[in-house]
């Protein structure tokens, strides 16, 4: 699975693993927010963060892949060769492969499009949550996209049915 701009999604796919029961890592995201994943509801002693790998990235992530349930890479440094390689390696020890980025062959791939900010009245109030549209296409089964609401940040909210009307693009 490959997820693409999304630091949130990210984060909020690894706070329902973590929540779970399962052990996660993420390898070479140094800009990841650890108060962010908490209030997000990551489960933090259930998590391993190496952020700066250096060259040893495949290396790192081919250790963690035999020891954690769900491990996330950040793609930049990876040739297609090592993704593969990988990604086998994943598929043989039962461990949920999560690419942050580019992912060639990801069988799923999740890209948030828009988002809306619920919570704040005229002039006062405070961001309760994010409402986006994530965008999921694959191969195989996933073939077909599919979109979807989701919440991301603050508390639940119940997203309006229909189209989602003024959505800005995120950035």
């Amino acid at each position: 699975m490959a997820v693409r701009d999304s630091v949130a999604l990210l984060l909020t796919l690894l706070a329902e693993a973590t929540a779970n029961g399962s052990w996660a890592a993420v390898v070479g995201v140094p800009d990841l927010g650890v108060l962010a994943a908490a209030e997000l509801g990551v489960a933090m002693d259930r998590l391993a963060l190496v952020s700066d790998p250096g060259n040893d990235v495949v290396t790192i992530a081919a250790a963690l892949l035999d020891g954690f349930d769900v491990v996330a890479i950040a793609t930049p440094k990876i040739t297609d060769a090592q993704a593969r390689r990988l990604s086998a390696r994943a598929r043989s020890r039962g461990t949920a492969l999560v690419a942050f980025g580019a992912w060639p062959g990801a069988d799923l791939e999740l890209r948030c499009t828009r988002a809306r900010w619920s919570g704040l009245g005229d002039g006062h109030g405070h961001l309760r949550a994010r409402l986006v549209e994530v965008h999921a296409r694959g191969r195989g089964a996933a073939a077909r996209p599919v979109r979807a609401r989701l919440a991301l940040q603050g508390t639940p909210f119940t997203p309006p049915r229909g189209p989602c009307p003024q959505l800005s693009k995120t950035g």
